[in-house]
């Protein structure tokens, strides 16, 4: 009996010691990874925050950027978690999937655009103490964020002829569209233009800021520490631009700046702004292109047809073109395409890149008045003729299709920029105290 009370006794023991442990643990686990912020129906946790602030130290230390203090650095990494956090509970909500062939697709580019191996940039991770499965699962966040924005805010966006009319009409909107500059940008915000004391505290800000540049600030580590802009822990570099790429606001001030001296303060409806060339590359240059007058007859094949049956019709065409037949004629009788058929076989001035790549190859190689022997593209069979070949300067057609994509990327920017504080507002979020 003794005996029994004794073990009883330890068995209490051990269940209260196991109880003390797995409270100890969990309070431990709690401690190392606590819920930090509540983002709709989302939280975001003390690792993650963590674990951003690393990699991004890593990359701005790689960079010879300056640091900010760490709790300013995590301040503006949580603002960037939170929106990152609505806008995935969006693509959730949308359906939205990165597949892994997707992601291996895009690490591949990734890999290959910085001239490295998949191997090379995976050392490169974890030399900047960054696993490759962290930077899987963060590609991944940013290719649905990505998706969201471009749902979201490509629907806001509409550039008319008459706008890109204008930008090649205004002063140098024709020249000079190969100079590109390597920009980075500070924006202290204001919300409410009609409170004088935020428009006034802000403008000193952004003044103290050009002032503490242009006596030897860093520019990017400025940008880091105090920028508004939502690419300020990229040390606030917006890339490489062309003059037409340029957002408004500082089309006309960007050229005339020289490299690494910061602008004046510049006043937009979003706040005050800083930006700086850190480099510029390129010139005026002429885009000529080699185009070719070409006409072909197609014979597909269909569920009807067969391809070895489509073959013979091809070579039987092929043979009373040599015997003198008119390629015109048999074109609008026999030729599957629709498009040319009826124009006896015409498709006009072809450039570079327009044909799939067997027909293109073909052409290229086709002495001018010859026909080509038949040959089998994705389409079909087909002979073709190269009739003529000239030597074209495209550049206006170049210079309109640059300033349309500028247009837009300038519309894009501010709606995406409009998009995110709206998100942001209607979002319910609790930040949780240490």
């Amino acid at each position: 009996m003794q005996a029994n009370r004794g073990l009883t006794g330890f068995k209490t023991w051990l269940v209260a010691a196991m109880l003390l442990l797995a409270t100890t643990a969990q309070a431990e686990r709690q401690l190392l990874d606590r819920v930090i912020a509540i983002v709709d129906d989302g939280v975001i946790l003390q690792s993650e925050l963590d674990a951003r602030v690393n990699t991004i130290r890593s990359r701005l230390q790689a960079q010879g950027t300056g640091l900010p203090p760490r709790q300013v650095l995590e301040e503006r990494v949580l603002d960037q978690l939170i929106t990152e956090n609505i806008q995935l509970q969006m693509a959730d909500n949308m359906g939205m999937r990165v597949s892994d062939n997707e992601l291996n697709e895009t690490i591949n580019r990734i890999a290959q655009s910085n001239n490295m191996t998949v191997q090379e940039f995976e050392d490169q991770l974890a030399a900047e103490g960054v696993t490759y499965q962290e930077a899987r699962e963060q590609i991944r966040r940013e290719m649905l964020v990505s998706r969201v924005q471009q749902r979201r805010v490509d629907s806001r966006v509409r550039v008319t002829d008459r706008e890109v009319d204008n930008l090649l009409q205004q002063a140098g909107g024709q020249a000079d569209t190969t100079t590109e500059y390597l920009l980075a940008h500070i924006l202290v915000s204001v919300n409410n233009f009609s409170d004088d004391q935020e428009v006034a505290r802000a403008r000193e800000k952004a003044e103290r800021l050009r002032g503490e540049i242009a006596n030897g600030r860093d520019f990017q580590s400025a940008a880091v520490a105090e920028s508004d802009a939502s690419n300020a822990l990229e040390g606030g570099v917006m890339g490489w631009r062309s003059r037409s790429d340029l957002p408004t606001l500082v089309t006309d001030v960007v050229p005339d700046l020289p490299v690494n001296q910061p602008s004046e303060v510049l006043q937009s409806g979003s706040g005050f702004h800083i930006v700086q060339v850190l480099d510029r590359r390129g010139g005026e240059a002429r885009n000529v292109i080699e185009q070719a007058r070409v006409r072909h007859i197609l014979v597909r094949p269909t569920e009807v047809v067969s391809d070895a049956r489509a073959e013979q019709q091809i070579n039987e065409l092929y043979q009373q073109l040599q015997n003198g037949a008119d390629f015109a004629a048999l074109a609008r009788e026999f030729s599957d395409d629709p498009g040319s058929g009826s124009d006896g076989g015409n498709l006009g001035w072809v450039s570079p890149g327009q044909m799939v790549p067997a027909f293109e190859e073909t052409m290229l190689n086709a002495p001018v008045g010859e026909l080509t022997r038949p040959f089998r593209s994705r389409f079909g069979w087909h002979i073709l003729e190269v009739q003529e070949r000239r030597r074209q300067d495209i550049s206006d057609q170049v210079r309109r299709s640059e300033a349309q994509q500028a247009l837009y990327r300038r519309k894009y920017e501010t709606e995406l920029q409009n998009w995110l504080r709206e998100i942001r507002d209607e979002a319910y979020v609790e930040i949780k105290n240490s």
